[in-house]
């Protein structure tokens, strides 16, 4: 792998994690809710990429359409309001893993078939998330899993949504300025609750404009670089570094019961990885 790819995919890769660790430490740190993290987020991530997109090229038409943008406010805003309650390796376990497994599911429903490598990995990754919100001592707060859950596979359909719909930046900052009211429209719904303060707003900016609209273009970047095998498996990194994130910057334990779900996920989901780039070859 050519080394300036390599640099860009471990920057994506950082930024990816960061998003985690940014709402978490927002949302724990500081006066900002939910709903308003979630507005700031995407409002700077869309002004980020429109100046990023014009940079680019003068003049290039903004893509971008309905579905895909509200596939995307469903994932910030559900991914913001499980981060008031989870850690942040376990909420980018949930993410992950649910994105991964609602497009193997959508491919299955679409006709694809998974060999015997594919299909125990499959069934390790989907029993390793099951593990992890079974009830105990250490499971996470059941309303909060689900929202990342859902927030997961909002991701996986916006990730479906943007295949072939042309330049993937020009798309990205399209669905992000659609995406943009939408949220604002759930922080004016939510307004007697609405707190805020400078340090929030400032890591929703940074998320927004950081780790989500530079931290995007980048990855698109790093892209064209890599097989698809490699672009899937490569972001089995992220929980890894979002949970090492969360347990050097803000002392969140890492509990045997996660790291034996970490271990079943991303050990699953990396065997149906590598089966696939085995059939394909």
């Amino acid at each position: 792998m050519p080394a300036r790819i390599l640099l860009l995919t471990c920057l994506a890769m950082l930024a990816f994690a960061g998003n985690s660790l940014l709402c978490r430490l927002a949302l724990r740190e500081t006066e900002i809710d939910a709903a308003n993290f979630t507005a700031i987020r995407l409002l700077s991530g869309a002004l980020t990429l429109w100046l990023l997109l014009k940079l680019r090229q003068a003049g290039q038409p903004i893509a971008g359409n309905w579905p895909g943008a509200l596939a995307l406010f469903t994932y910030a805003a559900a991914f913001s309001f499980a981060y008031l309650q989870l850690d942040t390796g376990v909420g980018a376990l949930l993410l992950f893993g649910a994105v991964q497994l609602s497009m193997l599911l959508w491919g299955l429903l679409r006709g694809e078939r998974l060999g015997l490598g594919a299909s125990l990995g499959t069934a390790l990754a989907t029993a390793g998330l099951l593990a992890l919100l079974l009830p105990g001592a250490n499971a996470p707060p059941l309303l909060a899993a689900l929202l990342m859950l859902l927030a997961g596979t909002a991701w996986g359909a916006y990730s479906l949504l943007g295949r072939g719909q042309g330049d993937p930046l020009a798309v990205t900052t399209g669905n992000f300025m659609r995406a943009a009211p939408l949220a604002v429209l759930l922080a004016l719904a939510l307004l007697p609750q609405l707190n805020w303060d400078g340090p929030g707003l400032f890591y929703a900016v940074l998320s927004g404009a950081l780790t989500s609209g530079v931290g995007y273009a980048i990855w698109y970047s790093a892209l064209p670089g890599l097989r698809a095998s490699q672009a899937a498996t490569v972001q089995l990194s992220v929980p890894i570094l979002a949970a090492l994130g969360g347990s050097l910057l803000l002392g969140e334990a890492l509990s045997l019961r996660v790291v034996l779900s970490a271990m079943a996920v991303l050990g699953g989901i990396a065997l149906v990885l590598g089966s696939r780039q085995r059939a394909g070859s």
